[in-house]
């Protein structure tokens, strides 16, 4: 592992009386796991938001690679080799899976707006193919992203996010709203391509089972403070996560079993 990726420095964020970043810092490192906790209105996406271009802090900064990207859109963050996935599916509805693909594949190279028919070249399609491939949706490709169940969608949004030259990979609360069985075969195969890209991943998530199978670091946000930053064992036993942010989670899972 080598050193710092991305330094995030006294981030604030307000939106009138509430303060969604309180003096924010981490140092996330190269290619490694790093989950993010905490429960509803606790700044995790807003962290993330702010790190991708789609929210700019009031105060503080944000360096890629030791580059200040703090006010840059997030199409050029994007282009330094940060992506993202959103808690919601980005798709295009009445495409297919394998056009969903091409017009990222356009996008990532600086070749869209285009008419559709035009990115349909051989090579682009078998750059499509294999994409989905890699991700397990080789076999939907003609489908439109509309028939695909939830776990589907949230597979080819981030398998979308990877295109490119990836240098860190940010997933809004990834297993969300797919089902027990699909959640680790979702991560597995969202992880293995990661690393074989050598990508850092940055993941929010409620599933604390997720958490502690994948994280090798874990981020815990609280009133928008960041309130623990370590492994896993270390933070889950902190006594201020297990009562702001564990013992949360564990309740309102308690109460959907209901």
């Amino acid at each position: 592992m080598s050193g710092s990726l991305i330094s995030a420095r006294g981030l604030v964020k307000r939106f009138g009386a509430v303060t969604a970043a309180d003096n924010v810092s981490a140092e996330i490192r190269a290619q490694e796991t790093v989950g993010i906790i905490g429960s509803n209105g606790a700044g995790k996406t807003t962290f993330v938001n702010m790190v991708t271009g789609y929210m700019k802090p009031d105060d503080g900064s944000i360096h890629f690679r030791g580059r200040d990207i703090t006010r840059l859109p997030p199409r050029e963050v994007t282009r330094l080799g940060i992506r993202r996935s959103f808690q919601v599916a980005q798709l295009f509805p009445n495409l297919s899976v394998r056009d969903n693909v091409l017009v990222a594949l356009a996008a990532s190279a600086g070749a869209f707006p285009s008419p559709l028919t035009h990115l349909r070249s051989r090579a682009r399609i078998e750059e499509a193919d294999q994409i989905l491939a890699r991700v397990g949706l080789a076999a939907l490709a003609h489908r439109t992203t509309t028939e695909l169940p939830q776990g589907q969608r949230k597979l080819l949004d981030i398998a979308l996010a990877m295109i490119g030259q990836s240098a860190a990979l940010l997933l809004d609360e990834p297993t969300s709203g797919i089902s027990a069985e699909e959640k680790f075969p979702l991560m597995d195969l969202v992880l293995n391509a990661a690393r074989a890209a050598d990508a850092t991943v940055l993941f929010i998530e409620h599933d604390m089972e997720v958490v502690e199978r994948y994280a090798e670091r874990v981020i815990a946000f609280y009133d928008g403070r960041i309130i623990a930053d370590d492994e896993p064992a270390r933070v889950f036993v902190d006594a201020d996560v297990r009562r702001f942010v564990v013992g949360t989670e564990l309740h309102r899972r308690e109460r959907s079993r209901a």
